[in-house]
């Protein structure tokens, strides 16, 4: 087989399969005009972002009861002369790596579904306002 024989079958099949999606899409109400294809519920992303906060808020309270305890237990095992002082201080460090690196996620997360809530509000006035532009245009043109 040729490279191009080989290449035509090959967009053929191609083909094939993207008009079975795209029939598939249209016959299970998906597509031009049937129900909405993309929806996003801003309550539901505000909860989850309030939520994320809270936990946030929290943990930052919570998060760091036994840090301080841990730090001077290894000063004291340390000023002890024992060698496990060295190993609870390494325990303390990580601790507090952990503990920011967690808080900094829950601070993305509220961030960025606070700022998707915000962006798909923009979203949604711009589409109107194209949609009326669409329909004045139409007007125009009857």
């Amino acid at each position: 087989m040729s490279f191009e024989e080989e290449w035509a079958a090959l967009r053929s099949a191609a083909a094939e399969r993207t008009a079975m999606r795209v029939n598939g899409v249209q016959a299970e109400g998906g597509g031009g005009g049937g129900a909405a294809d993309l929806v996003v519920n801003r309550d539901d992303l505000g909860a989850i972002g309030n939520d994320a906060y809270a936990l946030r808020t929290r943990l930052a309270k919570d998060g760091d009861h036994a840090r301080p305890a841990t730090f001077d237990a290894a000063i004291a095992l340390t000023n002890g002369n024992f060698t496990s002082g060295a190993a609870v201080l390494k325990v303390h460090d990580r601790w507090r790596t952990h503990l920011k690196t967690l808080l900094d996620s829950c601070a993305h997360i509220s961030n960025h579904l606070d700022f998707t809530k915000a962006q798909h509000a923009r979203d949604e006035v711009k589409i109107v306002g194209d949609l009326a532009s669409i329909s004045k245009l139409t007007e125009y043109m009857k």
